[in-house]
């Protein structure tokens, strides 16, 4: 079974930048999608963005559009999130996730997710 595994997170001022990694192990994305959520203290967990292994067909949440961007390294079996012009309402922590490809790109339902990451958080100060 896919496990994975977050880096990147920290502590940055607004406006910085910071680029998020989830790496898999023992295990590849290969015909799955790959998706980004995050959780902020006393709110649930919330969509960012997904990414088709197979085609690189991404899909991001409209809070998101236009600063963060998810790619994938296929030979590396790893995931990125850049995070671009970040805002103090950043701040959570982001969980990696994913799931077989048997939905669209679009369908962001978290349950549909089957395998998290331990998560890793983002803090942006004012």
């Amino acid at each position: 079974q896919v496990q994975l595994v977050e880096s990147g997170g920290g502590l940055v001022q607004a406006g910085d930048s910071l680029r998020l990694s989830c790496a898999a192990s023992r295990g590849t994305f290969v015909n799955f999608h790959m998706a980004w959520f995050r959780q902020a203290p006393g709110k649930e967990r919330e969509f960012v963005a997904a990414i088709s292994w197979t085609s690189g067909i991404t899909y991001h949440a409209d809070s998101v559009k236009g600063r963060f961007t998810i790619s994938r390294d296929n030979a590396k079996s790893t995931g990125f999130l850049q995070m671009n012009s970040l805002k103090p309402e950043d701040t959570a922590v982001y969980y990696c996730a994913t799931r077989a490809s048997l939905y669209g790109i679009t369908n962001s339902r978290i349950t549909s997710y089957t395998t998290w990451g331990q998560g890793t958080q983002v803090t942006v100060s004012s």
